[in-house]
């Protein structure tokens, strides 16, 4: 007997999960594997991988191999910088066979957060062992858009919060600002000597391998990837992106029953 959970999940759009892209070819195989995990997550729900640039199959591409009807795009990027804002809805309008909705990217997030303590964990430093003298660098690509370094910033609230206070100083690989290194002079200059840095990456690549190497003798996290929680967050975002077009579609037939009320008053 099929389920009712399955059988609803092979009636929703599929899931077209948006990746950056990368030449490291440990990204692709990590996005891979972090896609492998929603789906054991949401049976029967198709769940497809298109990429911004430098990795197949690119996003287009993804999209015009999907049949009439509607999708769901889920940036795996972290924050609102300018392929969210440009890039994914340039490539949604140019896919006229499909009514698509993009999701909001996935930070930030309480569940950003769980995942980035996790990793933490992984490398054996522990928030609990640095109270007093510990600190994190959130450890993230950058971009010259505000609202991505804000997201950012929040990010770094939520994961100090999870961490019981520990400091958490967002930095950036490239058009934004501290660097991996000023940020931990800046931690270290506030006695936060026991730090490790958080990679705010969703896969590995170029960016991520630079934070990592800026900061040398420090504990240094992997990637996010295919970690539970990141896995739960995608299929957030999308039932938030399906739950914002049900209450849109409705809106409009609300509008003349509600009127047709205040007149029978």
């Amino acid at each position: 007997m099929t389920s009712p959970f399955r059988a609803r999940s092979r009636s929703a759009p599929p899931l077209v999960a948006v990746a950056h892209g990368s030449r490291d070819p440990g990204a692709l195989r990590t996005v891979t594997a972090l896609l492998g995990l929603v789906r054991s997550l949401r049976p029967g729900l198709r769940v497809e991988l298109g990429h911004v640039e430098l990795n197949e199959p690119l996003l287009p591409d993804t999209l015009d191999a999907l049949p009439a009807g509607q999708a769901v795009l889920v940036p795996l990027l972290l924050g609102r910088g300018h392929h969210v804002k440009h890039d994914l809805p340039e490539a949604a309008a140019a896919a006229g066979h499909l009514s698509v909705r993009a999701a909001a990217p996935l930070g930030p997030h309480p569940l950003l957060a769980e995942a980035l303590a996790g990793r933490l964990a992984e490398t054996g430093w522990s928030a609990a062992g640095a109270s007093r003298t510990g600190g994190v660098v959130l450890a993230a690509a950058g971009s010259r858009d505000a609202d991505s370094a804000r997201d950012a910033e929040r990010t770094a609230a939520l994961l100090s919060a999870r961490l019981g206070g520990v400091p958490v100083l967002p930095a950036y690989a490239s058009a934004a600002g501290p660097t991996v290194p000023a940020a931990v002079a800046a931690l270290r200059a506030a006695g936060r000597h026991d730090a490790a840095l958080a990679s705010y990456f969703t896969a590995p690549g170029l960016f991520a391998a630079r934070c990592a190497r800026d900061a040398p003798g420090l504990p240094a996290a992997s990637p996010l990837g295919a970690h539970p929680a990141l896995a739960r967050l995608v299929l957030h975002r999308y039932d938030e992106a399906l739950a914002r077009a049900r209450t849109a579609a409705r809106a409009p037939a609300l509008r003349p029953v509600r009127g047709a009320l205040a007149r029978a008053r």
